[in-house]
């Protein structure tokens, strides 16, 4: 996190776990080619007929604005890309309103510029989480998967279909997603089960062999039945640490979580002490005040408990506030385990 000298509230967060051998409010970024538009420009788009309008009925940008809209999202900051990526990301990770970005390209390269750019954000302490979609086996996905290996990024596998069997733009997967993340306001309500509107079918079935497969390598696996496509369960690209295994960040839903309680707790402070004495008076509603955002999370079951609040001066500059606390996410249920003692 990079700290200037401009008053605000900086935030930052570590995380403990065991190491293994609302956000509909928000826009979703999407970076994409189009017939028409100003190439590189950042375009809010709130319908799917100003879609169309701004850049062609058959364009990949209209293709996927069209499942971000079927699955929740109302907002969209677009920008046509005619081949510089990278800079389209920029352009959307600088924007505060963004939380989830995608892009209609399955290629490494470009999923490595949705990183940086994300990473780049990360850094200004704007909370973003790229959706990428995976193509090819599931050796080719875990591979892909693994050279990301961050929890700010998310990858589908397979790619979709519609009714005819006929593939998908690439990226379909992932706007699906997107959208249905932008609409869900629980953070630790799990993934798994939705629905993604707009995808028929998908291009492979797995076995549950390839589940464990992907799960385990970071890939978040989707199912379809009955014409519909579905998340099997919510997984980042996160799997090691410093090149140790880590299942700290699999789960979706734990950065899910963080960015809804540590935005909560900034903006509350930024709403309240922007001009402000650093008195153990100001310090003392500083610590009530982020109490009361905790226990917000706590009773709405973000999180499952939090410690050790403490607001104190900054023992080498006597202008800045030094706030911490720990919290324990909410976790999803993934299984229930049975077990039934018979007598006969």
């Amino acid at each position: 996190m990079s700290i200037g000298e401009r008053p605000g509230i900086y935030t930052s967060y570590t995380t403990s776990g065991v190491l293994y051998g609302g956000i509909s409010a928000y826009a979703a970024g999407i970076a994409a080619a189009a017939s028409s538009g100003t190439a590189g420009e950042v375009c809010a788009i709130t319908s799917q007929a100003a879609a169309v309008s701004q850049f062609g009925a058959d364009s990949n940008m209209a293709a996927l604005c069209r499942l971000l809209f079927l699955n929740g999202a109302s907002v969209i900051k677009a920008v046509r890309v005619t081949d510089d990526y990278a800079g389209a990301f920029q352009s959307l990770a600088s924007d505060e309103t963004v939380k989830v970005i995608v892009c209609d390209s399955n290629a490494a390269a470009v999923h490595g510029a949705m990183k940086t750019a994300i990473e780049g954000a990360e850094g200004a302490c704007v909370h973003k989480i790229g959706i990428v979609e995976g193509a090819g086996s599931v050796s080719a996905v875990t591979t892909a998967a693994a050279a990301l290996n961050s929890e700010r990024i998310v990858m589908t596998s397979p790619t979709g279909t519609d009714n005819a069997g006929s593939d998908l733009t690439a990226g379909s997967t992932a706007a699906a997603l997107a959208g249905v993340i932008l609409a869900q306001r629980d953070a630790a309500l799990p993934l798994n089960g939705a629905v993604l509107a707009g995808i028929s079918g998908l291009k492979t079935e797995y076995s549950d062999g390839d589940i464990t497969l992907l799960v385990r390598g970071g890939v978040t696996p989707l199912d379809s039945t009955g014409g519909e496509a579905s998340v099997v369960r919510g997984i980042t690209t996160r799997t090691t640490t410093g090149g140790v295994a880590d299942a700290t960040w699999r789960e979706l839903n734990t950065i899910l979580v963080v960015d809804d309680v540590i935005p909560a707790v900034r903006d509350a402070l930024k709403s309240g002490f922007s001009r402000a004495k650093n008195t153990a008076q100001t310090r003392g509603a500083i610590r009530t005040r982020v109490i009361i955002e905790l226990e917000s999370k706590l009773k709405a079951e973000i999180i499952d408990g939090y410690d050790n609040v403490t607001v104190t001066q900054n023992g080498e500059d006597p202008t800045v506030c030094d706030v911490a606390f720990e919290f324990t996410v909410a976790h999803g249920l993934n299984k229930i385990i049975v077990s039934a003692c018979i007598i006969v």
